[in-house]
């Protein structure tokens, strides 16, 4: 299969990048790891007018870390923060989700920012930002914009993100002390979608007692959901928690599972995440 034809772009900065998209507007796309792209383009799934590639703009690929916060630029590759030592010290879940982000050749050529913005449900990093209440700063020639990922996804591969804006970072926030994490998953195979995964955060108190427990899923609903799962911890323990995300989300079938069995792994991976984080 061969894309349809299109103009190619190579903007050399920022604002040559951000004059580009402006231009082209919803007729364009932007082309920075290209593992979701470059297959829509081949099989004629998306058909854009423009591509517009930002691997030549200088100043996207680095990443820093603060108390409170890991910022991955927009062409940090998964592989680049998943072997970067800081960031995943002060984020354990972000190293524990990249390892099932499918295999390692996409993994070096996939980018952080491009899988948080592609929206895809079944991929791990929109729930694990969804998890941790992140951000993506987005820049446009009218100016930069921060947005929460509670408003950034509203539906099935779709954000909130303008057409002439160009995600340059995203943002994940540092877990209070005391926080454990935790990420499973179940899969036909190694490196496909999940059929269901859960990440898992929870915070403790001196006694060993939970304070806060929460957890994000994967391919589970349109947009990752996010679950307060306190109080059934602190009753009943991981099971309780488990039935209760059962009883609160609905899981649609497709012909890698039914809804039934996708909401049966909904209920025993809450269960199961959450004891590997309090272990």
């Amino acid at each position: 299969m061969k894309p349809a034809p299109f103009t190619y772009h190579r903007p050399r900065g920022l604002a040559e990048a951000l004059a580009t998209l402006a231009d082209v507007g919803a007729h364009g796309k932007v082309l920075a790891g290209g593992q979701s792209l470059m297959p829509l383009l081949s099989m004629r799934l998306a058909s854009p007018e423009h591509v517009v590639d930002v691997n030549a703009v200088p100043g996207l690929d680095g990443v820093e870390v603060t108390r409170d916060e890991v910022r991955v630029g927009a062409l940090v590759r998964h592989t680049d923060l998943e072997r970067h030592d800081a960031a995943c010290t002060a984020i354990p879940l972000l190293r524990q989700a990249l390892r099932y982000v499918a295999h390692p050749t996409v993994r070096n050529r996939g980018t952080v920012v491009g899988s948080v913005c592609h929206a895809d449900p079944a991929a791990e990093l929109p729930a694990v930002l969804a998890l941790l209440g992140g951000r993506v700063v987005a820049e446009s020639t009218g100016g930069r914009r921060e947005v929460a990922a509670s408003d950034l996804y509203v539906g099935l591969l779709e954000t909130c993100l303008r057409a002439d804006e160009l995600a340059t970072a995203v943002v994940f926030p540092v877990p209070p002390g005391r926080s454990r994490s935790a990420v499973v998953e179940v899969a036909r195979r190694g490196g496909d979608y999940a059929v269901c995964g859960v990440a898992a955060l929870v915070r403790v108190d001196d006694a060993g007692g939970v304070d806060d427990a929460r957890a994000a899923y994967v391919s589970v609903g349109d947009v990752p959901p996010v679950l307060d799962l306190t109080e059934p911890m602190r009753s009943g323990g991981p099971d309780a928690a488990g039935a209760y995300a059962v009883s609160r989300l609905r899981c649609e079938g497709d012909i890698h599972a039914s809804a039934e069995y996708r909401l049966h792994l909904v209920g025993v991976l809450t269960a199961r995440a959450l004891r590997e984080a309090t272990a």
